[in-house]
């Protein structure tokens, strides 16, 4: 079944405004994609909720007759099987049967997986500036030093470790995204 073409437009529209609502990683309502599109397009709060649900709607009853729907720049929303499984009841140990079962799967395309990356990266770098802000920085210790002639102090301080570098030394996979 294809769209009507106002509402694949819409569409759109409604990715860009659940990205940015995103950013806050708050619990986004249909209401409040309905509210952010109203706003930037001048149509009515009523309009629009029109829109955003035969957008959903025609997403099932594509499910239902095709199996798949995919969205450019967005992703692949897909219906698999599930293949029957035997299971255990934790309460009672004893070994049940699950019948097989159809799930809908989504894959996020690449242009969401980008703006995702952009989430996650700033996570990162976030977490390298509060471990950074953490350890006490060369000017402490050279405070430090002028009170012990030794000069261990500012050993110590040469010897910090870049939060990056102890990143890579624990063999995280993510490790080359600091390269």
């Amino acid at each position: 079944m294809a769209l009507d073409f106002a509402v694949l437009t819409c569409c759109k529209q409604m990715t860009y405004d659940v990205c940015s609502l995103a950013k806050e990683l708050v619990q986004v309502t249909k209401k409040e994609i309905v509210k952010s599109i109203s706003d930037k397009t001048g149509l009515t709060q009523l309009q629009i909720k029109e829109i955003v649900q035969l957008t959903f709607d025609g997403i099932i009853e594509t499910l239902l007759e095709e199996g798949r729907v995919e969205l450019r720049n967005f992703g692949v929303f897909q219906v698999k099987s599930r293949k029957a499984r035997k299971a255990r009841n934790p309460r009672t140990g004893r070994q049940v049967d699950v019948p097989e079962k159809f799930v809908v799967t989504f894959k996020p395309g690449k242009e969401m997986e980008a703006r995702v990356q952009v989430l996650e990266d700033a996570a990162v770098e976030k977490a390298i500036d509060e471990s950074r802000r953490a350890q006490p920085g060369p000017e402490a210790s050279v405070e430090r030093q002028s009170d012990d002639h030794l000069g261990s102090n500012r050993d110590a301080a040469e010897r910090r470790v870049d939060p990056t570098q102890e990143y890579r030394q624990l063999g995280s996979p993510d490790a080359k995204r600091f390269d």
